[in-house]
């Protein structure tokens, strides 16, 4: 994924910690773990605080644009007027061109890992869409799921970020690591909008489950084809038939598998 790493380095995204392990025998030993910071950010739209992330300090633009458009804020990166983010990257002020209109909601994304908080939230919600039908190869998904095995660097280090790669026609456009496996695919979705990648040609790899908000947040993106190395719950199975989102899950570089 070094490739795609950009001014952030290891040093600002992990901390190092000396541990002392315990076996049965008795014995113990110390060992030097790498772990993973947690950054705190808060977007305010339009000078209202409107939502807290808990997320890894990096692509954090990509993580604004592609959270707002998921949420139904935005829904094209051009809307963003203009985006500030203070000295130490704690606040990115957002402001769009157009009145939003926001409404109280103080409550804690349904499955995020970590603590996301929205404070507002639009009054008009994304509507889902029936999504292209897509074609794929299972190639395509076995090259996909050994990618990601490669690129997990950050995983790697401190075993505890979620992975996203954003893929069209073949190719890797995109590959990011984040504490909670909702705010990777919100960078994955950012970038693709930044960049002027139709998202709806394309497939994208998580590392996480997949519960129902998360195929929701896919769907609201309009990507057809979602894969997981983990796997999906009943409801995000249902949702994902009845607007035509493929479902891959437990994909790995020798199998994966998908809905009858």
């Amino acid at each position: 994924m070094g490739e795609y790493r950009h001014e952030c380095e290891y040093e600002e995204l992990t901390e190092k910690l000396n541990n002392t392990v315990l076996y049965p025998d008795g014995s113990r030993s110390v060992r030097e773990d790498t772990l993973l910071k947690e950054h705190e950010l808060t977007v305010i739209i339009n000078e209202q605080p409107a939502l807290r992330l808990i997320c890894t300090k990096e692509y954090l633009r990509e993580l604004v644009t592609g959270r707002l458009y998921t949420e139904g804020i935005i829904d094209k990166a051009e809307a963003i007027a203009k985006i500030f983010f203070c000295r130490y990257e704690k606040e990115a002020s957002v402001f769009i061109g157009k009145d939003v209109l926001l409404e109280e909601a103080v409550r804690r994304d349904l499955s995020c890992c970590s603590g996301n908080t929205v404070y507002k939230t639009a009054q008009t919600k994304v509507n889902l869409r029936k999504l292209p039908e897509t074609v794929y190869k299972p190639e395509q998904i076995f090259a996909l799921a050994e990618r990601f095995r490669k690129d997990s660097s950050l995983h790697g280090m401190t075993q505890g970020t979620h992975s996203c790669i954003l893929a069209r026609k073949g190719d890797v456009v995109f590959s990011c690591e984040d504490i909670g496996r909702h705010n990777a695919v919100d960078k994955a979705v950012g970038y693709g909008l930044i960049n002027n990648i139709s998202l709806n040609e394309c497939i994208l790899y998580t590392s996480g489950r997949v519960p129902v908000d998360m195929t929701e947040k896919v769907i609201a993106a309009g990507i057809p084809v979602l894969v997981s190395k983990s796997v999906p719950t009943a409801e995000s199975v249902s949702l994902a038939k009845e607007y035509g989102l493929t479902l891959i899950f437990r994909a790995h570089p020798d199998s994966f598998e998908t809905i009858i």
